[in-house]
């Protein structure tokens, strides 16, 4: 009796970084509650057990997304704080914001506001997820604000910290209003009144 030869397993038949992506912006959309099986197999093109195979599961399949958001979007943001200057390294992380928040390949805002802020106790690991990456980010601006500061390039008793939070904040308000349909020359424009007021900080000192 002679034994089946045994054959490898069948390829993919599709691209999981397509999927990722057209996942993304189910979630993004919809938020990380509001993105059900249903929509999110639709959108991807692939049935139920070929996510669970590929991906493990609906908040594994988000954690991927989150990963693949961060390297991709919010990367681009913080490589701002190269800059040579604090005051130019606030300026090009807003405004690369208010960029990124209002670009055409994408929804309005922001994935890591809007995906999942208002979960439920349950799903308390993606809003945890989510606020660690925020964090991250602010660490970030801190540091640099820290570094500026120990330079001499920040004016004399502004915290690096409160600095930070304080651009983080605007940021994030930025996501908000970018969702809710403001434009990209309104957010420009609020960035415009921010560097202002940092600006009149650096002159008072400086008199």
């Amino acid at each position: 009796m002679n034994t089946p030869t045994p054959t490898p397993g069948r390829p993919r038949a599709f691209d999981e970084q397509t999927v990722l992506d057209r996942a993304t912006e189910v979630f993004w959309r919809h938020g990380y509650e509001g993105a059900s099986l249903s929509t999110l197999t639709s959108a991807m093109g692939i049935n139920r057990p070929s996510l669970y195979a590929t991906f493990g599961s609906k908040e594994q399949l988000f954690q991927r997304v989150f990963e693949r958001y961060r390297e991709t979007q919010a990367a681009a943001a913080r490589t701002a704080l190269d800059q040579p200057t604090a005051y130019a390294a606030v300026e090009a992380f807003l405004r690369a914001s208010a960029d990124g928040l209002t670009a055409d390949d994408h929804p309005a805002g922001c994935l890591s506001i809007q995906a999942g802020l208002a979960c439920s106790p349950e799903n308390a690991r993606i809003t945890e997820a989510l606020a660690a990456g925020r964090a991250a980010t602010e660490a970030a601006l801190e540091e640099r604000l820290t570094r500026a500061a120990r330079e001499g390039d920040l004016p004399d008793g502004v915290d690096p910290r409160a600095l930070a939070r304080f651009v983080m904040a605007l940021s994030e308000g930025h996501a908000v209003h970018a969702a809710a349909g403001a434009t990209r020359e309104q957010l420009h424009a609020s960035v415009d009144v921010a560097l202002r007021a940092v600006a009149l900080r650096e002159s008072t000192n400086i008199s």
